[in-house]
């Protein structure tokens, strides 16, 4: 990563984003620290932590933002907290007039780049509606039912592991399960395969009324399927499924 900064001395704006998606692997303080600390680098760290909830405590770089003066962390409310129905307008008006919008989060930095981006942002982007919502959701009593939340699909994302472990199909667990979702290897004589998993993928949404992601196309994800945490039914029902067309 140093080599890249030197590579690219121009280099504005570097996002990291963690965990990421769709490996779900955390990065840790101390690596997002060096990055901040690396003297070639002049610009701004964006760090994006949409699925941060489902990680362990104390790993949110939001921290950092109290000893760093280029260092933002950004947050959503449409993962742990169940709320990706409430949307704000984008503060490009030629969008807004398309009927684009996106889910509502929030953003921590030190009060000079907050400045920066409250002079840049339109006046009235976020509605009143999304406004209460979004206040409801952290509010004491929301953070609690989010704390639950999270707690329950945390415990239900070591079922899922545990539970793909057992079929004969699935490789490896890849990434660092971090995230409300997994991501699995299928397999075929031994070996990761696309093929196989683009027809898992298409037979369990279009026959078996369960739906998952295929990952096969990206770097690194040869074979893989991601599957997002659910209730225990849920989980139970992917597991099944993936059983009888894996045997």
């Amino acid at each position: 990563m140093d080599k890249s900064f030197i590579s690219h001395p121009d280099l504005k704006l570097l996002f990291i984003c963690s965990p990421g998606n769709p490996t779900g692997t955390l990065i840790p303080l101390d690596v997002i620290k060096r990055v901040l600390e690396n003297t070639n680098f002049k610009g701004v760290v964006v760090v994006d932590e949409a699925y941060i909830d489902f990680a362990q405590a104390g790993s949110s770089a939001a921290s950092l933002v109290n000893e760093y003066a280029n260092v933002c962390v950004t947050q959503t409310l449409s993962k742990s907290f169940g709320l990706a129905a409430i949307r704000y307008v984008r503060s490009c008006y030629s969008l807004a007039e398309k009927g684009a919008d996106v889910r509502l989060g929030y953003l921590l930095a030190p009060p000079p780049l907050i400045q920066i981006l409250t002079n840049t942002k339109a006046p009235y982007n976020i509605s009143l509606p999304t406004a209460s919502l979004a206040s409801q959701a952290v509010s004491e009593a929301g953070l609690a039912s989010m704390g639950k939340s999270v707690d329950t699909l945390n415990s239900n994302r070591k079922k899922l592991i545990d539970g793909l472990k057992e079929i004969p199909g699935v490789g490896a667990i890849l990434g660092g399960n971090h995230a409300n979702f997994v991501m699995a290897q299928i397999i075929k004589d031994g070996k990761p395969s696309n093929e196989r998993a683009v027809s898992v993928y298409k037979t369990m949404a279009e026959h078996r009324g369960v739906v998952v992601r295929y990952r096969g196309g990206e770097i690194g994800c040869e074979g893989c399927l991601r599957v997002t945490v659910g209730s225990e039914e849920e989980v139970e029902a992917v597991l099944k499924q993936l059983g009888e067309l894996l045997k």
